[in-house]
């Protein structure tokens, strides 16, 4: 019988196998795996557990962003009331203001019309006056002055004695 190659490669085959169970290698290997897949499992049920997290996290913002954009919304409806508010309630002083100001300038224009209508008087009494003076002066003479100048002085005169007496 020749030995031939094939028959050298099959012992050598076997004999491989053989110091594999011996040394254990199989059982080494299987362990090795089996920690490997206990590892991934792990790291599986840890990642499904920060999944978790994030989800609560994740619906916890968004429940803090809608309750923001509620307050957000109140704030913004609260700031226009006390804007309208505000402009009503500065209308009716400007109003307010407006009407004591008309009153008042219609005041200054009566006492304006009083006066002038009393400077108007006090003119046209200074002007009968002065063309009273004029005309007394150029229609009586000298002689006719004293005469009624000195008329004036009696009845003055006996005025007075009628008062005192």
């Amino acid at each position: 019988m020749t030995l031939d190659a094939t028959f050298w490669v099959t012992i050598s085959f076997f004999i491989f196998l053989g110091i594999l169970f011996y040394f254990k290698i199989p059982q080494k290997v299987k362990e090795v795996l089996d920690q490997n897949i206990l590892n991934i499992k792990n790291q599986i049920n840890e990642a499904e557990k920060l999944k978790e997290d994030a989800k609560n996290i994740l619906i916890e913002h968004e429940k803090k962003i809608s309750s923001s954009k509620n307050k957000v919304k109140e704030m913004l409806n609260k700031a226009n009331e006390e804007a309208e508010k505000n402009v009503i309630k500065t209308n009716e002083e400007f109003h307010n203001f407006m009407e004591i100001r008309k009153k008042s300038a219609e005041e200054r224009i009566r006492q304006l019309k009083n006066q002038a209508e009393k400077d108007i008087k006090n003119a046209s009494v200074k002007i009968a006056i002065e063309s009273v003076e004029k005309l007394i002066k150029n229609s009586l003479d000298k002689s006719k002055l004293d005469k009624i100048y000195s008329s004036s002085i009696e009845e003055t005169k006996l005025a007075l004695k009628k008062k005192s007496s």
